[in-house]
């Protein structure tokens, strides 16, 4: 490990009893960068997370959090490490502004600094009318995001966040991706975040690791992954007296696809040599081209290109 690496995963496995969990992941995670799990449910994401920080030692493998091993040292992990759990773990009997202040004494912050730092926190998450509020009033969304506040009190190195825009509107989940974004480039802070939402990754992360039943199908920028990681396609737009004679066509060629904004536009997984033959044989069909778009794949596309068995394999130089 180096000082411009934050995390180290070798050949990490976690078992609960028969079931392994996390199998023989490896990945690195710089600092100041952020850093985005996507799975589905039970791929072993909130597994990683907890044993980052310590709390579930591993079945096999090696892990360094911070230049420390989080078994042997996890208190001194923890004490540098900001968590967001999936379910919020505030004191329902205190207000916002008390839970800060308390949790602000555990890392020896003085009152005056932990009242400045939650005031702003509070303000930047959109709290701060709240603060005087007991916690077994507000929402799902307001405890998410004091939580959240909660997390980056101490100003962490490191943030371990699980879902942090699960339960929260637009708006709100906009202002958590901002200040997530603003604590890696403005702070250095090491961010990884595990979440469902592809277009939140899309926009914070730095990097994304995909977990499929504890396995890593990819570990890469979203750019590389975009660019290698699922076939090319292009969107053929046609006048929508031909549409369905087009269809046929385009299916003769490639097999089955699926519409793309509107009935008459279809998404067609194609590479540059393919292009020429699909315009010709529409054209020599009588069908009325209108517009011919090359498309960069999404990160939605490559997810789902890596969990569909037909799939082609992600190339080795994601891995």
């Amino acid at each position: 490990m180096t000082d411009a690496t934050a995390i180290v995963v070798r050949n990490l496995h976690r078992d609960f009893g028969s079931l392994r969990a996390l199998n023989d992941v490896s990945f690195a995670v710089p600092r100041g960068s952020v850093v985005a799990l996507l799975g589905h449910n039970g791929a072993g994401k909130t597994t990683l997370l907890r044993v980052l920080n310590g709390l579930l030692r591993p079945t096999a493998g090696q892990v360094l959090t911070l230049g420390m091993d989080p078994v042997v040292d996890g208190q001194a992990v923890r004490s540098r490490t900001g968590v967001l759990t999936e379910y919020p773990a505030l004191d329902d009997f205190l207000t916002i502004r008390e839970n800060m202040a308390a949790y602000g004494a555990m890392y020896g912050l003085t009152p005056d600094v932990a009242d400045m730092r939650s005031g702003a926190l509070l303000v930047s998450l959109g709290l701060g009318d709240r603060g005087d509020t007991p916690t077994r009033d507000l929402s799902a969304g307001l405890k998410q995001r004091a939580a959240l506040a909660r997390a980056m009190l101490h100003e962490p190195e490191l943030l371990l966040l699980d879902e942090p825009t699960s339960n929260l509107d637009p708006l709100a989940a906009r202002r958590v991706r901002e200040l997530v974004a603003a604590r890696s480039r403005d702070h250095g802070t090491t961010v990884v975040v595990s979440t469902h939402n592809l277009a939140e990754a899309n926009a914070i992360a730095d990097r994304v690791v995909v977990l499929e039943h504890g396995h890593v199908l990819a570990n890469a920028t979203v750019r590389e992954l975009t660019r290698t990681g699922a076939r090319p396609f292009v969107a053929i737009t046609t006048d929508s007296d031909t549409h369905l004679r087009a269809l046929e066509v385009v299916e003769n060629l490639v097999g089955p696809v699926e519409p793309h904004r509107t009935p008459w536009t279809f998404s067609v997984p194609t590479h540059d040599h393919t292009t020429a033959t699909l315009v010709s044989e529409l054209v020599r069909a009588g069908v009325a081209v209108e517009s011919v778009v090359p498309q960069t794949p999404s990160l939605e596309d490559v997810y789902v290109s890596l969990h569909h068995p037909a799939s082609p394999a992600p190339s080795q130089a994601l891995t």
